[in-house]
């Protein structure tokens, strides 16, 4: 299948590792000129020169000057951006009981306003063209808020309900706007949260994971280039009447549809 992503311009929020770098990786594969974004500038430079058509830069997007560089820089790069890819790390595992007011500023302030700010950066132009996508790697919190991530099930939300308003006011011009929502796949975040939950327990990490593995029906955590595969055609021609959506990629992790 022709994705129809050959020479457009895509910025990927937070990939020099785990489910952004898979993005990247995908988005590259078909064609397109991929903007490899995050803190850690080398490694951006890096993997940018490991794909046919890229440029690293670094940015720290939660920087109230950070969206607007990154769109500045991929349109010095490579023209108007036509995918934008939000991305970023999840606040520190917590109850929900425990959370304090600066916890909640610090879950917005990490997961709404650096990707509202992107999107804002992006979305004029995109309306214009008549053409655009914008996807936001989530969490199957989304769908069904995960034990002791209080935080991240917040902020999550909250940005998920923000783009589900956005995607009914842009539809009509040609751009649409998505979640994926990934379950256990092995990503260095995945092995944190094992770790913290081994921290927690008692337990060794290696049976936090067997338990995991045991709550999913494929059996197994999933491999970042699946996910990367399915953010591709979210974000390709072939998707262009999908909007709104919230699509999981969990192995059947979350039970209801």
């Amino acid at each position: 299948m022709d994705l129809g992503l050959d020479g457009r311009t895509a910025v990927v929020a937070a990939s020099t590792g785990g489910l952004g770098e898979a993005v990247a990786r995908a988005l590259a594969a078909e064609g397109a000129q991929v903007v490899v974004a995050g803190r850690r500038g080398d490694r951006a430079q890096q993997i940018a020169a490991e794909l046919p058509r890229a440029v690293g830069v670094e940015v720290d997007l939660t920087a109230a000057d950070g969206p607007a560089r990154l769109v500045a820089a991929a349109e010095s790069a490579f023209g108007p951006v036509d995918v934008a890819v939000l991305n970023g790390p999840g606040p520190r595992p917590g109850r929900a009981a425990d959370l304090t007011d600066d916890d909640v500023t610090a879950a917005v302030d990490a997961l709404v306003v650096p990707h509202r700010r992107l999107v804002a950066a992006v979305l004029p132009g995109m309306r214009e063209r008549g053409w655009g996508r914008v996807l936001a790697v989530g969490s199957s919190g989304v769908a069904a808020p995960l034990p002791s991530l209080a935080a991240s099930n917040l902020g999550r939300a909250a940005l998920a309900a923000w783009l589900k308003t956005l995607a009914a006011e842009v539809a009509a011009e040609g751009v649409t706007v998505n979640l994926l929502l990934p379950g256990r796949i092995a990503t260095d975040r995945v092995a944190e949260l094992d770790q913290a939950a081994a921290g927690r327990t008692g337990q060794s990490v290696e049976e936090v994971q067997a338990a995991s593995r045991a709550t999913i029906p494929a059996g197994r955590y999933g491999r970042p280039a699946e996910f990367g595969a399915v953010a591709a055609f979210l974000c390709s021609d072939a998707a262009s009447y999908v909007t709104g959506s919230a699509l999981r990629c969990d192995g059947g992790l979350v039970r209801s549809l």
